[in-house]
């Protein structure tokens, strides 16, 4: 590590020790950023920030499209700061295919916290990566706790494979669905309802009343027949209505009552120990990867096998062995 990446470093570290949004939005910039440079800048960053002691409480916001995780993320994390909590808010957002730009929309909906002193709300392009998880999300989490937020709120996408991913980030999984989702729980996947710690049934308002209360009913039931946490909690189900901010004073005490409960056996920290072990496994082959399609000699190497794929010369998958071994010989 040369002595000028360590003295820019010292910068951004300095800066968030002070809470400097400016600093701290550029460190998230850098953290973000695919430049050799900079990732070596992000290493000095994040390593000063783990030695951080402060802990915010990570809560996953999830659920099907047009569930309204926005609007509901405007409505608690409003009720969040009346209480006098600093929060943050990583609203994973899904990239164009085509420009690989980011909808930034969900931005639009927080109305009441886009502007507010004690919020922080960062839109991440998911930029097309597996599962519709920004690359750095994690590491931008960390830079939240050592700014010291008290909650940190991450909004996914909502497709499916996200959930696994950021269950592997988070202390707490929200999973919002809507009234009238008897049709939609057979498409929700068995492992997200099993991951979910709080499950919401939002646009609960007063026409939608029994429909949101015979999804809650179904909802429960589906619960009985999932395996138990193993951290002995019991997914709690409520019902709410962001626009109306209804149930919400209930939701934040079972998301206390978690809270409480987890800190008092230790399991959140236990937790997140065993995160840190799937990250580093995740990291390891993320850098395998880099370097395997960074290596010029293996990439000529790998066009010419293509040709020879296409040309019925060579068996596909015989041809990524004998890659990996020429990989495997550097």
């Amino acid at each position: 590590m040369t002595e000028k990446i360590k003295q820019n470093a010292t910068y951004y570290i300095d800066g968030i020790a002070k809470k400097d949004r400016i600093i701290f939005s550029k460190a998230i910039t850098i953290i973000e950023s695919t430049n050799e440079h900079d990732k070596l800048l992000a290493d000095e960053i994040m390593q000063a920030c783990i030695l951080n002691p402060h802990r915010a409480k990570r809560i996953a916001i999830s659920g099907v499209p047009g569930a309204g995780k926005s609007t509901f993320i405007n409505a608690f994390g409003k009720l969040l700061v009346e209480n006098n909590h600093n929060i943050a808010v990583l609203a994973i957002d899904p990239s164009s295919s085509i420009s690989k730009g980011s909808i930034l929309g969900d931005k639009t909906r927080m109305d009441d916290l886009v502007n507010h002193e004690k919020v922080f709300i960062r839109p991440t392009a998911t930029g097309g990566n597996l599962g519709g998880i920004a690359q750095k999300t994690r590491e931008t989490i960390l830079l939240c706790e050592a700014f010291g937020f008290d909650y940190i709120l991450v909004e996914t996408v909502g497709v499916g494979q996200s959930e696994t991913l950021v269950k592997n980030m988070v202390d707490l999984f929200v999973l919002l669905l809507l009234p009238n989702a008897g049709d939609e729980l057979q498409g929700i996947k068995r492992g997200i309802m099993e991951m979910a710690d709080v499950i919401l049934i939002n646009k609960a308002e007063k026409e939608h009343e029994i429909a949101a209360k015979t999804t809650a009913a179904q909802v429960k039931n589906a619960l009985h027949l999932l395996a138990h946490h193993e951290n002995g909690w019991l997914p709690q189900v409520q019902l709410i209505s962001s626009t109306e901010e209804t149930g919400l004073d209930k939701t934040k005490e079972i998301i206390d009552s978690y809270f409480l409960k987890m800190e008092t056996t230790d399991f959140i920290s236990t937790n997140r120990k065993n995160q840190d072990l799937f990250w580093f496994e995740s990291a390891i082959l993320d850098e395998l990867q880099h370097a395997f399609f960074h290596n010029t000699s293996i990439q000529k190497i790998k066009e010419e096998l293509a040709i020879k794929i296409k040309n019925n010369e060579i068996n596909a998958v015989h041809a990524a062995k004998f890659l990996v071994d020429k990989f495997l010989e550097n």
